[in-house]
């Protein structure tokens, strides 16, 4: 209770200063009554194009949708917007994947640009401000000819926002129950020809259990272990811009962000407990510019580069640490600079050419590891519109890889369009180099209730893809209707196989307990060994179809669905589901807005269905199937002369949908159940 009312105090407070401004007069919305369903977008093709030209299909979330959607996070905007994109829980963090294929698989971009730092093993998505994005791009099937290595499944591209054009300073809070707060605090300046925006945006959130208890072989007992862990989040973002001239334009941006889980502490008494909470820290920058070439094109210059540390953080005394004492457990650099040329030589072309240099390293001292890798590439891509209502794309890319070599990457596109109807076929290689961590990692490490071992494989394979796929699509400024077909064949693809410690001979495990004498410490019921290995092959074949409808001024009612069937080969000639894959899933989406002189009234629906999640040979067994809707409304009043007043109260899991099996099982849901959400938006000009 304390909690709510210091969270509560906290949004009146964003807002008493602001309403002290003098009221009257008259603030207009800002805001659309309609969604834009031909947008500009750029992931698919490199350039700037309406959604209707590009060749390549992309999905779009606008960031109008995210808040009209009352969504607190990114991971919760692309499970409920996107069904192609699953997440799978763990106490630490979330897996994601994409058509049937892992995280490792997917690039996420942040402004075109790839994304480090991670939580066992997936992009922690929390670096990137949701207050922030101004739209979502979601590209299915192998782009490595544009963005290299792990766009294999696909690509997600977070554009974010950049300062206005007028000054601008907006709060967001929104609250909800387990202690879930998120507060936002966006400035934006404008001085002739410089920009800068400034964002900080805090996240809290307490932990929960569904249920109270594990299974230890074969009895439920009680734990402490939570399904999902309590956090406390910092995001801090700057970005400069500043137009030198009409034909140049340079920026420059880095960003803070920090994240500790908050574990329960170990008990005695019971089983789940910890000595430790894990401290996240992240440290971005970058900058570049852009020089126009009039009719020509133009030519981009990037640099970004990323560190993400995550340190124990000691809650109580163990060994040589005491309460307070950090340990560092992982650090990850990343550094790109990409030249970027995009030439319209012709009036029905353009033509991108770029090259691309990037090195990450992973310094892991549970593991005895600290290395560094480099790729450098070289690509082309060329755009022709041709007679006949056809137009085509056709690219390749050259990449040299320190550790495994070097490589090709073609790419073929065409696009038929009459009229509102388009027809696209697609054709794309894509490749992905196995990570340092897949190759070198040596460890034992606990996850959450739970103990791994973990072996790399130095043998490991690079993988290769060759996806193909036909979309037909029919568009006008109020209907969309989308159905697309893919395969995608992966040769080599990197997998891991977990056996329990419990399953193994006496034989093997006592070469472990050799190897790993801290076994002796651990409930090895608890423990499991993780391998990395090659795929034969693997392929997925799926088909997703899309519909978005404005019936009515401010009516928007859309539908997907998505579905995907993945396999891998082992050597012995079995052929097992793709572990984590999800087969069928739907999203579903009504907004409803109107306005009354200044006032206007936002209603939205959402709700995500999907089958049941595969682990195969997982002892554990697979997750189940959930359906979730959530309902949300904004009001929006504008009768104030200096600022634009947003409250919003909405329910979250409608129909109280939640997992309470044993906390050792794989889950797909991870809901505490039907929540309350309160949230407040202030635009002040």
């Amino acid at each position: 209770m304390k909690k709510s009312i210091i969270h509560v105090g906290a949004m009146m407070a964003a807002v008493l200063p602001v309403m002290a401004s003098e009221s009257q007069s008259e603030t207009e919305f800002t805001d659309s009554t309609h969604y834009d369903l031909n947008p500009v977008v750029v992931t698919g093709t490199g350039v700037h194009q309406r959604l209707k030209a590009t060749p390549v299909p992309v999905e779009v979330i606008s960031g109008r949708e995210i808040r009209s959607a009352g969504i607190n996070g990114l991971q919760d905007a692309l499970t409920m917007m996107v069904p192609s994109l699953s997440f799978s829980p763990s106490a630490m963090g979330s897996y994601l994947r994409m058509n049937g294929l892992t995280n490792s698989h997917v690039a996420v971009l942040l402004n075109g640009r790839k994304m480090t730092g991670d939580i066992s093993g997936n992009i922690d998505l929390g670096q990137i401000d949701i207050n922030l994005i101004k739209r979502i791009e979601v590209l299915n099937g192998a782009a490595s000819t544009l963005y290299g290595s792990d766009a294999v499944g696909g690509v997600i591209n977070i554009i974010t926002a950049g300062p206005d054009e007028e000054s601008e300073f907006t709060t967001n809070s929104r609250y909800t129950r387990d202690g879930q707060f998120n507060q936002g605090l966006d400035l934006s300046l404008r001085a002739g020809r410089v920009g800068s925006l400034t964002a900080y945006n805090y996240s809290h959130s307490d932990g929960w259990q569904n249920s109270r208890y594990t299974e230890d072989d074969g009895e439920l007992i009680e734990t402490l272990a939570q399904l999902s862990l309590g956090y406390t989040s910092n995001n801090l973002t700057q970005r400069f811009t500043y137009d030198a001239s009409e034909r140049l334009a340079l920026y420059a941006e880095g960003g803070y962000y920090s994240r500790l889980l908050d574990r329960p502490v170990e008990r005695k008494d019971m089983s789940g407990g910890s000595k430790y909470n894990t401290f996240s820290e992240s440290f971005s920058w970058g900058a570049g510019g852009a020089y126009s070439l009039g009719a020509l094109g133009s030519v981009k210059f990037d640099y970004s580069g990323r560190t993400y540390g995550q340190w124990y953080k000691y809650m109580i005394a163990s060994g040589d640490y005491l309460p307070g004492d950090y340990y560092k457990t992982k650090r990850q650099d990343y550094h790109d600079a990409e030249l970027r040329g995009i030439f319209n030589f012709t009036d029905n072309s353009n033509t991108v050419f770029g090259t691309d240099y990037r090195y990450e390293t992973l310094d892991r001292p549970e593991s005895d590891l600290n290395k560094g890798l480099g790729t450098f590439s070289v690509y082309g891509q060329h755009e022709q519109r041709l007679a006949g209502h056809l137009t085509l794309l056709a690219g390749l890319r050259y990449d040299l890889h320190q550790e495994i070599g070097s490589r090709l990457t073609p790419k073929v596109a065409l696009m038929y369009n009459k009229g509102n109807f388009n027809a696209r076929a697609t054709y794309a290689a894509g490749y992905r180099t196995p990570g340092i961590d897949e190759l070198y990692y040596h460890m034992l490490k606990p996850m959450g209730s739970r103990h791994i071992i973990t072996f790399g494989n130095r043998d490991l394979k690079a993988e290769n893809s060759n996806f193909g796929s036909i979309n037909v699509e029919y568009r006008t400024s109020r209907l969309t209707v989308s159905l697309t077909g893919y395969l995608n064949f992966v040769k080599n693809m990197v997998t891991s196989r977990s056996t329990k410690f419990s399953a193994m001979s006496e034989s093997e495990q006592a070469a472990l307990i050799a190897e790993f004498p801290e076994i002796n410490d651990i409930k090895t019921s608890t423990l499991s060994v993780k391998e990395y290995y090659n795929f034969s092959k693997a392929t997925v074949k799926g088909i997703e179809a899309n519909l978005s409808f404005n019936p009515i001024v401010g009516l928007t009612l859309s539908a997907n669905y998505s579905y995907a069937y993945g396999r891998g080969l082992n050597d012995d000639g079995s052929w097992q589901r793709l572990n984590r894959s999800v087969m069928h899933t739907g999203t579903f989406t009504a907004n409803y807005s109107h306005d009354w002189d200044r006032y206007r009234l936002n209603v939205n629906l959402n709700g995500r269905v999907q089958s049941r999640t595969y682990y195969p040979g997982d002892a554990d067994g697979d997750a189940p199937g959930y359906g979730v809707w959530n309902l949300t409304t904004r009001h929006m009043f504008s009768c104030f002369r200096r600022f634009a007043l947003e409250p919003g109260i909405g329910i979250d899991n409608i129909f109280d949908r939640r997992d309470m099996r044993p906390l050792n099982s794989n889950f797909a849901l991870y809901s505490p159940g039907r929540s309350v959400v309160a949230s407040l938006r202030v635009t002040l000009k």
